[in-house]
């Protein structure tokens, strides 16, 4: 899952926001042009999101092309998701809608996929739960803390998401040995909680920086 924040705090720069000390503004320099909301990073972000109930349609429905529908779409999916952050940093597309409906996007294609394989009796519930929960945990964090600051995305974050694309996707796919399905899904959930403590962890400490930071 991409994260469209933005970068993360560094040493020097007043907690609760991203800015250290103002530059003097370039000769003949106006105020920035608003970014639409309506940009290509965030229409693929919509994309995305609309696409999630055709995904769970196809994998309730009986028969192998039904199956290699799913994943086509999952996988494609996923792939926006890599996509829209790249073109919103590199072009400059960040918005606030943008903030908001990414994570929702990333968590609604996964969380479907999870639960319609745990309906499925191909992944167990705790599995899904664990995730869902840590995901739904983290979320809320961030908005949490978001006065203080923001938390930006981990390496280790990037890794669970590629792991849980990669475990659902062979659950997805018919015919694969239970032991090849297994491993990165068993990487995943490593992962998964571990990412979440992390993030805890770095929560704790942004909240206790900012609060030093205002009793100067």
């Amino acid at each position: 899952m991409t994260d469209r924040g933005e970068p993360p705090v560094e040493p020097g720069i007043t907690p609760g926001t991203l800015e250290g000390p103002a530059a003097p503004p370039a000769a003949g320099a106006g105020p920035a042009a608003p970014v639409s909301t309506w940009n290509i990073a965030n229409v693929l972000t919509i994309g995305r999101l609309a696409v999630v109930p055709a995904f769970t349609v196809f994998l309730f429905i009986d028969g192998t092309g039904w199956r290699m529908a799913a994943l086509a779409v999952f996988l494609l999916a996923s792939l926006t998701d890599q996509l829209d952050g790249w073109l919103a940093r590199k072009y400059a597309l960040i918005t606030d809608f943008g903030k908001i409906a990414d994570p929702i996007a990333d968590k609604a294609l996964i969380g479907a996929a999870l639960v319609s394989l745990s309906i499925l009796a191909e992944i167990p519930w705790w599995v899904t739960l664990v995730i869902i929960v840590r995901e739904a945990g983290v979320t809320l964090l961030r908005f949490l803390v978001i006065r203080h600051g923001v938390i930006p995305a981990s390496y280790g974050g990037k890794v669970k998401t590629v792991l849980q694309i990669v475990a659902i996707a062979l659950f997805i796919l018919p015919g694969i040995p239970a032991l090849v399905r297994w491993v990165p899904l068993g990487l995943a959930l490593l992962v998964t909680v571990g990412t979440g403590v992390d993030y805890v962890v770095r929560a704790v400490r942004l909240r206790q920086v900012a609060t030093r930071a205002r009793a100067r």
